[in-house]
């Protein structure tokens, strides 16, 4: 079968490019052709992956997603394929990958005035063009918290979301040298053994809360601040969150190391995973963290929040967010005598769950889509 796989933007490093890659690579293994059509291309993207790279044009990213719309409909206009598989909403497709929340809900949390916005029409408009009960695209659903929105807001029927299982690659498991790549990881970042790391992954700082994380930070007993380091792991702007840490007094206990290939050995270093988003579809980090044996700290609306909770790996900062709350749950994480306890509940979890599986599931799904 013949497949075009769509997508705004792809870098190494995000969530969501990491998911199409790893669904794409399910669908070349079972001998499908995949053309790949992005507005943005950034890094290599494996061989056996046509991409084609559209033009787009605006200052502002809605108007680059509604340029991207309109050029990848000129650009497929003739062009047979089995199955249009996108990774944002757009419309046109059979398949929708839904990485991201509902923003109709969100839209509706903001002023009278933002909802006349053109931004905000835009995204209204790609988002419905996905979800309104006229349209047939099927929805791969990765967080079922979301459905209801969509759902209350757009009449999308059930029958159209098919929900996944996490996804998480295999390497996210612990060595069995976990303690030879936790000391040298450790020596190689010139950080001590008797430090705590606490690690944060993901681009998009903002949204994952990376304020909150310097705040909590701050707030800790000077003695514990002082032999602590939040490490910061992704792609994006540092600056405004580098100015919050010299304001408050800890630039030497935060470090942004950008975007990293050893994510695995970063999970195996570290003592505690640090996520108190704002907003999160899925939260794939959760889940590798356990899978590493790293206890987790994040906030209940991460849609893979849950699994912590089940597996009793870590704690949760609950809705509505309170600062406090999470300073107070960080130092009693540092501080904490269950650490080994959090460690094997969370290893087992993984070992116990379908936690792997989300390639295999969406390749499945974007099959039986093909060939209706």
């Amino acid at each position: 079968m013949k497949f075009a796989f769509c997508l705004f933007k792809y870098f190494p490093f995000g969530g969501l490019q990491r998911d199409f890659l790893r669904i794409a690579k399910a669908c070349l293994a079972r001998g499908h052709q995949v053309d790949v059509y992005t507005g943005s291309l950034e890094g290599e993207i494996p061989d056996g992956l046509q991409v084609s790279t559209l033009p787009v044009w605006g200052f502002t990213n809605h108007r680059r997603y509604e340029s991207f719309a309109k050029r990848l409909g000129k650009s497929l206009a003739g062009k047979h394929y089995n199955a249009v598989v996108g990774f944002n909403k757009m419309p046109g497709l059979d398949v929708y990958f839904a990485a991201d929340t509902c923003f109709a809900a969100k839209a509706l949390e903001r002023s009278f005035w933002y909802r006349l916005t053109k931004r905000c029409r835009t995204l209204l408009s790609l988002e419905r063009s996905v979800f309104d009960k006229a349209s047939r695209t099927e929805i791969l659903l990765i967080s079922e918290q979301e459905k209801k929105f969509f759902m209350g807001y757009y009449g999308t029927a059930e029958q159209r979301f098919h929900f996944l299982p996490p996804g998480i690659a295999r390497d996210r498991l612990a060595p069995n040298n976990a303690a030879e790549v936790r000391a040298k990881l450790r020596n190689e970042l010139a950080i001590g053994s008797d430090q705590n790391i606490v690690l944060m992954v993901g681009s998009g700082f903002r949204t994952k809360g990376v304020d909150r994380a310097i705040r909590a930070i701050s707030s800790l007993p000077s003695s514990l601040r002082e032999k602590t380091i939040l490490l910061i792991v992704g792609e994006d702007k540092t600056r405004p969150f580098r100015q919050l840490a010299e304001r408050l007094g800890v630039a030497e206990q935060v470090r942004f190391i950008g975007g990293r290939e050893d994510v695995p050995r970063l999970l195996v270093a570290a003592d505690l995973l640090l996520h108190p988003a704002y907003r999160e579809m899925a939260g794939m980090v959760l889940i590798e963290a356990m899978a590493a044996g790293l206890p987790v700290l994040a906030t209940d609306v991460c849609g893979y929040s849950y699994h912590v909770e089940r597996a009793g790996a870590g704690e949760l900062v609950p809705s509505p967010f309170e600062q406090e709350r999470l300073n107070e749950l960080l130092a009693l994480m540092l501080t904490s005598e269950k650490k080994n306890q959090w460690q094997l509940n969370g290893r087992d979890y993984v070992a116990n769950t379908d936690v792997f599986s989300l390639p295999e599931k969406a390749a499945d799904i974007i099959e039986r889509v093909a060939a209706c």
